[in-house]
């Protein structure tokens, strides 16, 4: 009976060589990436037989608050007191706060409602459909200031909301620097500082200015006052 040989594999050895192992390793390390790269989910707003309503998309929990949005001063975030806007600003106006309602006012509402508040803008002068109302006339000098907030807010007629380019804080500012427009427009000789002049004296330049820089104000001089020698 002639003497069989056992199979061998390539090379002569009778062992798997370390390569086919590799190459088997490989392979099964492909199958389990293709297994995760395609695995289920559902597309943005799809249906789903999962959730009783078919969405696929939940809606937050009940009660969630976004990270910066818990808004629990609610006078300050919506100008009003309950469903009444109030009269009082949610913080001390003070030089700087009125610094910023200018800054702010004549980027975003001096465009229509003009540096002064009466509504002679550039935009109804280059011919805008309606002219807005001046903040001079008697129903918005008496209007409560959580008033001019809410529409800053909310938008007013065919004036669009502000509330994504002001932010509350800076909403504020505007409407405490809209009181001093008011004021300044209808002031009276007893609201204006003891020792201060009327009109006031125009302001004196150290540099006139530019086109590319700013004029330079000179440092104020007091002067004393003379003294009348008896004769």
């Amino acid at each position: 009976m002639p003497h069989l040989r056992k199979p061998t594999l390539l090379g002569g050895s009778s062992q798997p060589s370390a390569a086919w192992l590799a190459l088997a390793a490989v392979m099964f390390t492909a199958a389990c990436r293709l297994d995760m790269h395609v695995q289920p989910r559902q597309n943005p707003l799809s249906y789903s037989d999962f959730y009783a309503d078919h969405r696929s998309a939940r809606p937050p929990v009940e009660g969630t608050v976004a990270r910066g949005q818990l808004n629990a001063d609610s006078y300050f975030y919506t100008g009003k007191i309950g469903n009444n806007p109030g009269d009082q600003m949610p913080f001390p106006v003070t030089k700087e706060v009125l610094e910023r309602g200018r800054e702010r006012y004549d980027i975003y509402c001096a465009p229509c409602h003009s540096r002064v508040g009466d509504g002679n803008g550039i935009v109804p002068s280059r011919g805008f459909a309606r002219k807005p109302p001046s903040y001079h006339i008697p129903r918005l000098a008496k209007a409560p200031l959580g008033y001019f907030y809410d529409v800053m807010t909310n938008g007013f007629g065919i004036m669009p909301d502000y509330a994504a380019q002001i932010t509350p804080q800076d909403r504020w500012n505007i409407v405490a620097y809209i009181r001093a427009l008011q004021l300044s427009q209808n002031a009276t000789a007893a609201d204006v500082p003891e020792g201060q002049k009327i009109p006031s004296e125009p302001p004196k330049f150290r540099e006139p200015g530019s086109g590319a820089t700013l004029p330079t104000l000179a440092p104020e001089t007091k002067s004393e006052p003379r003294k009348e020698e008896n004769q």
